[in-house]
Protein backbone atom coordinates (compact mmCIF):
# COMPACT_ATOMS: atom_id res chain seq x y z
CA UNK A 1 0.00 0.00 0.00
CA UNK A 2 1.63 3.13 -1.11
CA UNK A 3 -0.59 5.37 1.59
CA UNK A 4 -3.11 5.00 4.29
CA UNK A 5 -5.34 6.40 1.97
CA UNK A 6 -4.55 3.60 -0.94
CA UNK A 7 -5.76 0.41 -0.90
CA UNK A 8 -5.71 -2.23 -3.72
CA UNK A 9 -9.27 -1.00 -5.44
CA UNK A 10 -9.21 2.60 -4.67
CA UNK A 11 -7.80 6.21 -3.32
CA UNK A 12 -9.01 8.37 -0.77
CA UNK A 13 -8.17 11.87 -1.86
CA UNK A 14 -9.83 15.69 -1.74
CA UNK A 15 -12.71 16.68 -3.69
CA UNK A 16 -11.50 18.73 -6.34
CA UNK A 17 -13.51 21.46 -8.18
CA UNK A 18 -13.59 19.71 -11.63
CA UNK A 19 -14.95 16.54 -9.68
CA UNK A 20 -18.61 18.53 -10.53
CA UNK A 21 -19.50 16.22 -13.55
CA UNK A 22 -19.10 13.34 -11.99
CA UNK A 23 -20.75 14.32 -9.19
CA UNK A 24 -23.77 15.35 -11.39
CA UNK A 25 -23.82 11.62 -13.16
CA UNK A 26 -23.99 10.16 -9.61
CA UNK A 27 -27.22 12.19 -8.66
CA UNK A 28 -28.74 11.05 -11.91
CA UNK A 29 -27.69 7.13 -11.06
CA UNK A 30 -31.05 7.49 -8.87
CA UNK A 31 -30.42 6.13 -4.94
CA UNK A 32 -30.03 2.48 -4.99
CA UNK A 33 -33.19 2.14 -2.34
CA UNK A 34 -35.10 4.43 -4.78
CA UNK A 35 -35.60 7.87 -3.18
CA UNK A 36 -36.34 10.29 -5.71
CA UNK A 37 -34.39 13.44 -5.19
CA UNK A 38 -35.02 17.17 -6.64
CA UNK A 39 -33.04 17.39 -9.97
CA UNK A 40 -30.25 19.99 -9.77
CA UNK A 41 -28.38 22.78 -11.94
CA UNK A 42 -25.10 22.05 -13.02
CA UNK A 43 -24.30 25.27 -11.36
CA UNK A 44 -25.45 23.98 -8.00
CA UNK A 45 -22.97 20.62 -8.24
CA UNK A 46 -20.20 23.29 -9.38
CA UNK A 47 -20.63 25.43 -6.22
CA UNK A 48 -20.82 22.39 -4.17
CA UNK A 49 -17.52 20.57 -5.29
CA UNK A 50 -15.75 23.95 -5.06
CA UNK A 51 -17.00 24.64 -1.59
CA UNK A 52 -16.24 21.08 -0.59
CA UNK A 53 -12.53 21.51 -2.28
CA UNK A 54 -12.03 24.61 0.29
CA UNK A 55 -13.77 22.73 3.16
CA UNK A 56 -12.00 22.01 6.48
CA UNK A 57 -13.17 18.95 8.09
CA UNK A 58 -14.15 20.41 11.66
CA UNK A 59 -14.82 18.64 14.24
CA UNK A 60 -13.77 15.36 11.98
CA UNK A 61 -16.35 15.60 9.44
CA UNK A 62 -14.85 15.74 6.24
CA UNK A 63 -16.04 13.89 2.39
CA UNK A 64 -13.83 12.66 0.14
CA UNK A 65 -13.44 11.26 -3.65
CA UNK A 66 -13.36 7.67 -3.81
CA UNK A 67 -10.79 7.09 -6.93
CA UNK A 68 -10.03 3.84 -8.52
CA UNK A 69 -5.89 3.05 -8.13
CA UNK A 70 -6.17 1.52 -12.12
CA UNK A 71 -7.37 4.41 -14.21
CA UNK A 72 -7.98 7.27 -11.50
CA UNK A 73 -11.81 7.08 -12.08
CA UNK A 74 -13.55 9.07 -9.90
CA UNK A 75 -16.24 6.32 -8.71
CA UNK A 76 -17.89 8.25 -5.28
CA UNK A 77 -17.50 9.60 -2.23
CA UNK A 78 -17.14 8.77 1.48
CA UNK A 79 -16.76 11.13 4.89
CA UNK A 80 -17.63 11.10 8.06
CA UNK A 81 -21.02 13.46 8.97
CA UNK A 82 -21.79 13.46 12.46
CA UNK A 83 -19.63 12.87 16.02
CA UNK A 84 -20.10 12.51 19.22
CA UNK A 85 -16.18 13.28 20.01
CA UNK A 86 -16.79 13.01 23.63
CA UNK A 87 -17.96 9.92 23.34
CA UNK A 88 -16.46 8.37 20.59
CA UNK A 89 -18.27 7.79 17.83
CA UNK A 90 -19.06 8.83 14.43
CA UNK A 91 -21.62 8.26 11.60
CA UNK A 92 -20.15 7.98 7.86
CA UNK A 93 -21.63 7.71 4.38
CA UNK A 94 -20.71 6.29 1.26
CA UNK A 95 -21.86 6.74 -2.05
CA UNK A 96 -20.84 4.58 -5.19
CA UNK A 97 -22.06 5.63 -8.67
CA UNK A 98 -24.35 2.67 -10.42
CA UNK A 99 -22.15 1.68 -12.99
CA UNK A 100 -19.10 1.10 -10.52
CA UNK A 101 -21.23 -0.48 -7.54
CA UNK A 102 -20.47 -4.27 -7.11
CA UNK A 103 -17.08 -3.64 -7.51
CA UNK A 104 -15.78 -3.71 -4.22
CA UNK A 105 -14.86 0.01 -4.19
CA UNK A 106 -17.32 0.90 -0.83
CA UNK A 107 -15.80 -2.19 1.06
CA UNK A 108 -12.26 -1.43 0.54
CA UNK A 109 -13.19 2.83 0.47
CA UNK A 110 -15.14 2.27 3.81
CA UNK A 111 -12.44 0.15 5.37
CA UNK A 112 -9.74 2.98 4.65
CA UNK A 113 -12.01 5.28 6.56
CA UNK A 114 -12.31 3.03 9.51
CA UNK A 115 -8.68 2.65 9.73
CA UNK A 116 -8.43 6.50 10.18
CA UNK A 117 -10.97 6.76 12.41
CA UNK A 118 -10.16 3.75 14.84
CA UNK A 119 -6.21 4.02 14.62
CA UNK A 120 -5.66 8.10 13.79
CA UNK A 121 -8.49 9.77 15.88
CA UNK A 122 -9.00 7.34 18.53
CA UNK A 123 -12.77 6.62 18.10
CA UNK A 124 -14.63 3.75 19.61
CA UNK A 125 -17.40 3.06 17.27
CA UNK A 126 -18.50 3.43 13.74
CA UNK A 127 -22.17 3.89 13.17
CA UNK A 128 -24.25 3.23 9.97
CA UNK A 129 -27.72 4.13 9.19
CA UNK A 130 -29.39 2.45 6.06
CA UNK A 131 -32.48 2.35 4.93
CA UNK A 132 -34.47 -1.45 5.55
CA UNK A 133 -34.82 -2.28 1.86
CA UNK A 134 -31.18 -1.36 0.87
CA UNK A 135 -29.92 -5.33 0.71
CA UNK A 136 -27.17 -4.46 -0.65
CA UNK A 137 -25.49 -1.40 2.09
CA UNK A 138 -26.84 -4.07 4.71
CA UNK A 139 -25.04 -7.12 3.29
CA UNK A 140 -21.91 -4.63 2.97
CA UNK A 141 -21.86 -3.68 6.68
CA UNK A 142 -22.16 -7.56 8.14
CA UNK A 143 -19.46 -8.66 5.69
CA UNK A 144 -17.36 -5.83 7.61
CA UNK A 145 -18.14 -6.74 11.15
CA UNK A 146 -21.16 -4.08 11.83
CA UNK A 147 -24.07 -5.66 13.60
CA UNK A 148 -27.44 -4.67 14.12
CA UNK A 149 -28.09 -2.63 17.13
CA UNK A 150 -32.13 -1.40 16.80
CA UNK A 151 -34.13 -0.23 14.08
CA UNK A 152 -36.52 3.19 13.99
CA UNK A 153 -39.56 1.76 12.37
CA UNK A 154 -41.78 4.15 9.58
CA UNK A 155 -38.74 6.47 10.10
CA UNK A 156 -38.73 7.95 6.50
CA UNK A 157 -41.14 8.70 3.83
CA UNK A 158 -40.00 8.33 0.53
CA UNK A 159 -41.45 5.90 -2.69
CA UNK A 160 -44.73 6.45 -1.59
CA UNK A 161 -44.81 4.98 1.68
CA UNK A 162 -42.66 4.72 5.19
CA UNK A 163 -39.32 2.82 5.45
CA UNK A 164 -37.50 1.47 8.39
CA UNK A 165 -34.36 2.68 9.38
CA UNK A 166 -31.48 0.03 10.67
CA UNK A 167 -28.91 0.89 12.92
CA UNK A 168 -25.51 -0.76 12.62
CA UNK A 169 -22.55 -0.30 14.70
CA UNK A 170 -18.93 -1.15 14.76
CA UNK A 171 -16.04 -1.10 17.65
CA UNK A 172 -12.75 -0.41 17.58
CA UNK A 173 -11.85 -3.86 18.19
CA UNK A 174 -13.92 -5.70 16.19
CA UNK A 175 -11.95 -4.14 13.40
CA UNK A 176 -8.83 -4.04 14.47
CA UNK A 177 -5.97 -1.99 12.71
CA UNK A 178 -5.51 -4.21 9.86
CA UNK A 179 -9.18 -4.65 8.65
CA UNK A 180 -11.81 -7.52 8.84
CA UNK A 181 -10.16 -10.53 7.96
Amino acid sequence: MASSWTGERVRLRAIEPDDWTAFARFADDGRPEGRLDLPRSAESHRAWAKQQAVAEGGDDRFRLAVETTAGHELVGTIGSHRTGRCSGWFEFDVVIGAEHRRRGYAAEALALLLRYMFAERRYHKCLAVIIAGNEASLALMRRLGFTEEGRLREHVFFAGRHHDLVLMGLLADEFGLSGPG
